[in-house]
């Protein structure tokens, strides 16, 4: 089956998803029967490009990365992203523009558009699971495609799907862990004698924290995820407004080296749990110590422990261990392994 592609948003997120798609494109069609060609490309400071018999995807690829614009690779004249989901003619839209935490916007707009348009939209953007989770999931079915986010937790790890597919109408009672990759690095950075100021930077130049650290610093990031999770996972609709919030600004080395001593870390760790009819939400740092299972998640590894109303006295953790650098490449394996559910299912 020939897909056409069109990708909103295209940071380093996406173009790591461009690159795998593209050297996993023998095996997408020897296994799958999957074809496919690129029909659309916005970004936010590159320009845009669309042509439904196919643009070239690698051309395109360089030069985002040496800055240039790609307008000049368009077909038809573009002047927004929303010209790209409806001029594309695209049968896949991946939607990775970066994160409204307040409204979702315009991501959701970008997914509603691409639905509308008969085709499969995939998300690594949280706002559209936090602020449209409902719509959009009724919208995808009522035109018989596939609205999928499996890489806004845990980017590649199949945090939803498992619930979805091996956990069929196990009610979740609570989950807690680490979920941002970001301050988890920067902690484990400062445990070894790293500054603060140094640590986000390594982070910077590694491209896992924005200009802007202060959405992963301040615990934004961190408390849209949990939003996300107990929107779906525990059916009650949750902003990141809702989450009791707290960053790791006010972590210092002296208090990193001082639990060190007691064998203990600071984590950022994000939880919810079910109480009385409510979920209540929360991040901030907390101490843990080696009984913890987070105790041993470090640089850019994270998981989540989760505690079930038909598994009571067992949890269940799930956990990516990246080791100390991390990057885009788990989120997008989590967009690729979404493109082949959804297209392998229609």
């Amino acid at each position: 089956m020939q897909s056409k592609l069109a990708f909103i948003g295209f940071g380093n997120v996406a173009r790591a998803l461009a690159k795998l798609i593209e050297r996993k494109s023998d095996g997408l069609k020897s296994k799958y029967g999957i074809t496919y060609s690129v029909t659309g490309i916005a970004t936010g400071r590159h320009g845009f490009a669309v042509n439904p018999n196919g643009l070239d995807i690698k051309e395109a690829l360089a030069l985002v990365e040496q800055g240039k614009s790609i307008s000049h690779l368009s077909a038809l004249p573009v002047e927004n992203s929303l010209d790209v989901i409806r001029l594309s003619a695209a049968d896949v839209v991946f939607e990775n523009s970066p994160v409204n935490y307040e409204t979702g916007q315009p991501a959701v707009d970008h997914v509603r558009a691409a639905l509308n348009a008969g085709a499969h939209a995939i998300t690594a953007n949280k706002g559209t699971v936090v602020h449209a989770y409902r719509e959009l999931t009724d919208l995808a079915q009522s035109k018989g495609r596939k609205f999928m986010f499996e890489s806004t937790v845990l980017g590649g790890s199949p945090m939803f799907s498992t619930f979805r597919e091996a956990m069929p109408l196990a009610e979740l009672k609570s989950f807690k862990g680490i979920i941002n990759a970001t301050t988890n690095i920067i902690l484990s950075r400062m445990e070894d004698g790293e500054s603060f100021g140094d640590a986000v930077m390594y982070c910077q130049s590694i491209g896992i924290a924005e200009t802007d650290p202060s959405g992963d610093v301040d615990g934004w990031d961190a408390s849209i995820k949990v939003a996300a999770l107990a929107t779906v996972l525990m059916d009650t609709p949750t902003k990141p407004q809702d989450v009791d919030r707290k960053g790791i600004r006010d972590i210092t080395p002296a208090m990193i080296m001082d639990a060190k001593r007691e064998k203990k870390r600071w984590k950022l760790v994000a939880s919810a749990e079910r109480d009385r009819g409510r979920v209540l939400a929360r991040v901030a740092p907390g101490l843990v110590d080696a009984s913890s299972p987070l105790y041993g998640m470090m640089g850019s590894s994270s998981g989540l422990t989760f505690r079930t109303d038909v598994l009571p006295d067992y949890s269940i953790t799930i956990s990516e261990r990246e080791g100390l650098k991390g990057g885009p490449e788990e989120t997008a394996y989590g967009l690729f392994a979404d493109f082949i559910n959804a297209v392998s299912a229609t």
